[in-house]
């Protein structure tokens, strides 16, 4: 990927909106506060304020989890437990699991086997949104300062852990709260393995995915890639290629994120062009844009472990996430 230039300063951040209600009748207004639930302030159990059902103390262990199997490279052990374990907390959650599993011949002449994992919650309803995140991991530290470490596979707690955990705590609150439109969430494979700077063995389970659709048509209303959204030092801005390609998108979960007092978390402010996940899909057709954080100093180094991601990030994220879908 291409690193993002220095941040700026953030700005202040605005107080959510609290909304007036009128008079109603006791049956109205007992459906209004229970549609209204899954939208509401709450206290996650790190004490953080909540707004929505969304838990981020849930998702950071389940960041915990994905980096306890080691680094999570196609073809060792840590990327095979993954890949099972995914598999069972998807089909504990979500109404339709489909396992994408194929072959990949490298660049080097080594095959590895792949997988994506697409789950769906109310798979017949027509109107859909996409949400995607890489399980993977990279097999090397190329970042990191210390020249010894630069061979060795990074833990990925940010990189690869933080968008799917998301994306499993979302799952827990779409199985309590089932969505007003059908929701698929895809867990793409191979992201990260080989050279962004040649296109080499890299989005390859978001290509597979683009190229053997699982649904013949498929056309999601919009799609959102998280990547990289745990880091402490939360900052996402409009990614170039989702703002060039998908600008109503971008337009849509930035409102929202403002609507929930997040403005200083997503500015609306250009990002660069970042060569991700999204891109594929994008060139099938699909409205999908990348939401991260790519500004992370310990991007692509054996420092990417647990302590560098946040509970309140997570949050953060997971609120505008949840809330787009109700």
């Amino acid at each position: 990927m291409i690193r993002a230039s220095p941040r700026p300063t953030s700005t202040t951040r605005r107080s959510p909106r609290h909304a007036n209600f009128p008079r109603m009748r006791p049956l109205a207004l007992f459906l209004a506060f229970s549609t209204l639930s899954a939208l509401s302030c709450t206290r996650d159990s790190d004490g953080s304020e909540a707004q929505t059902a969304f838990s981020g103390t849930q998702a950071l262990a389940y960041v915990k989890q994905q980096v306890a199997f080691g680094p999570r490279v196609p073809g060792t052990e840590g990327h095979r437990r993954m890949s099972d374990w995914l598999i069972a907390q998807m089909r504990e959650r979500a109404d339709t699991v489909i396992v994408q599993e194929w072959r990949h011949v490298l660049a080097s002449g080594d095959t590895v086997t792949l997988r994506n994992v697409f789950a769906r919650f109310r798979p017949a309803a027509a109107e859909r949104v996409l949400y995607l995140a890489h399980w993977d991991t990279r097999p090397i530290a190329e970042s990191d300062p210390v020249p010894a470490n630069r061979a060795r596979p990074i833990p990925g707690a940010n990189d690869g852990a933080s968008g799917v955990a998301l994306l499993i705590a979302l799952a827990d609150a779409l199985r309590k709260s089932p969505p007003a439109v059908g929701v698929d969430l895809l867990f793409v494979d191979g992201e990260d393995y080989g050279s962004f700077d040649t296109q080499t063995d890299v989005l390859l389970g978001s290509t597979y995915f683009a190229d053997h659709l699982p649904v013949p048509g498929y056309r999601p209303m919009y799609g959102v890639l998280f990547d990289m959204i745990g880091d402490a030092d939360l900052r996402i801005p409009q990614e170039g290629n989702s703002v060039s390609k998908a600008p109503e998108v971008v337009a849509r979960v930035w409102a929202q994120a403002k609507e929930l007092g997040y403005e200083r978390y997503f500015p609306a402010e250009a990002g660069i062009p970042i060569t991700d996940d999204h891109i594929p899909l994008l060139n099938k057709g699909l409205r999908v844009i990348d939401v991260i954080d790519l500004d992370y100093p310990h991007h692509h180094t054996l420092a990417d472990d647990v302590s560098k991601v946040s509970a309140r990030s997570l949050q953060i994220v997971g609120d505008v996430a949840l809330a787009l879908l109700r």
